[in-house]
């Protein structure tokens, strides 16, 4: 949730309340990069981002178009700097032009053309598929690695297994493991809290509290009580609009759009898992993955504009244990990463009281230590914060 420090890249950095990516990018002492105010809503990365002029990306909407910026970064082991110079500081600079983007405009530009001639238009190759976290793309394999464990890679689109159980089956084992659907139902909201604790530990931990009522709204702020001069990161949505504000980010605040939107929908609606077969459309059940020693079943369904979601589930317990979100870009799928431990009943119904929050530039664990369900929530709590 590490490779860039922009504008959605910030949220696990302002979460952890550091300036810095996993990569080991920082900022020094206090000053914060140069923020730019917020885009109007359905504005185009070509039209609000002056050097923005590839075919595919200047067609973006603003936050998607930051959010590839990150498909870039994690598929080249980079970070903001290694293209804009003093990203992250008060003396970036965005707009100039360096050797680096504009051979990472061919690039873009190649990796179109290249699925647009072979592929007819899907999105089969992507930055990924040749960098794999290098700069240069390695030509030969390693012997040592070739022998040695295998490739833990998986395919992003699942590919459904008829000989594993029907889809109706894992999820009805997943809510009868949570308490069943009569005494799901009967949970409308509720307001979980606890802390927040960033990346290798590092900013300290903060206040997390996190509020939801069914079917789709779902708002999270992240504050830090000891240090009011830190302001509050919050990530809102009312199911139609989502909202992100990280005042110390590129963009403070800013209403998010596309792909993010999605994902922080069906997130939300995740909160109430006895909607989940009707949150996406063509689910399917893929061959069972092995994460560490432990192998999951595995569910994916489809939503709007590419929007794809990966479900594990304990084979056991019928527990979910992870969800990969996919937003799509013209270079690769933008990953958005949730797991799930520490079951505990509340109410007749089981909530994970873990939960580590990964996407393309950090990540931070919301450790939950009370969950108070059916409170009343104000609409205004899940609107423009």
């Amino acid at each position: 949730m590490a490779r860039w420090i922009c504008n959605w890249a910030t949220l696990v950095v302002i979460a952890a309340g550091v300036y810095a990516g996993v990569a080991g990018f920082a900022v020094v002492g206090t000053r914060a990069q140069t923020q730019m105010p917020a885009p109007a809503p359905g504005q185009k990365a070509g039209d609000f981002f002056k050097n923005v002029t590839t075919s595919s990306l200047k067609e973006m909407n603003v936050d998607d178009f930051i959010a590839s910026m990150g498909v870039i970064s994690a598929a080249l082991g980079m970070d903001c700097a290694d293209c804009h110079p003093n990203a992250g500081t008060d003396k970036v600079n965005w707009v100039i032009d360096t050797a680096r983007m504009r051979t990472a405009r061919r690039m873009v530009e190649m990796v179109a053309a290249i699925n647009r001639a072979n592929f007819g238009g899907a999105q089969k190759v992507t930055c990924w598929s040749c960098h794999h976290g290098r700069d240069v793309p390695a030509t030969s394999v390693a012997l040592d690695k070739w022998y040695d464990a295998p490739n833990e890679e998986f395919d992003d689109l699942l590919r459904a297994d008829e000989n594993e159980p029907p889809v109706d089956q894992i999820f009805d084992k997943y809510l009868q493991a949570l308490g069943g659907t009569a005494k799901l139902s009967t949970i409308r909201s509720f307001v979980a809290t606890g802390t927040s604790v960033g990346f290798g530990q590092l900013g300290g931990n903060a206040a997390f509290t996190m509020y939801a009522k069914a079917p789709s709204q779902r708002t999270t702020k992240i504050n830090y009580p000891d240090h009011p001069e830190r302001p509050t990161s919050v990530w809102a949505t009312n199911g139609p609009s989502a909202w992100i504000k990280t005042p110390r980010g590129l963009l403070q605040e800013y209403q998010v759009e596309g792909g993010e939107l999605d994902g922080q929908r069906f997130e939300a609606q995740l909160a109430f898992p006895a909607q989940l077969k009707q949150a996406l459309t063509s689910w399917r059940v893929g061959s069972m993955r092995t994460l560490g020693d432990t192998s999951y079943r595995v569910v994916q369904g489809n939503g709007p504009r590419g929007f794809l979601a990966t479900l594990y589930f304990d084979a056991d317990s019928g527990l979910l244990v992870r969800m990969v979100r996919y937003g799509s870009s013209p270079i690769g799928h933008v990953q958005t990463q949730v797991d799930y431990a520490d079951y505990r009943d509340v109410a007749g119904v089981k909530f994970p009281f873990e939960l580590k929050f990964s996407w393309l530039d950090g990540r931070y664990t919301a450790k939950i230590a009370d969950i108070k369900v059916n409170v009343p929530i104000e609409d205004a709590v899940f609107g423009r914060p």
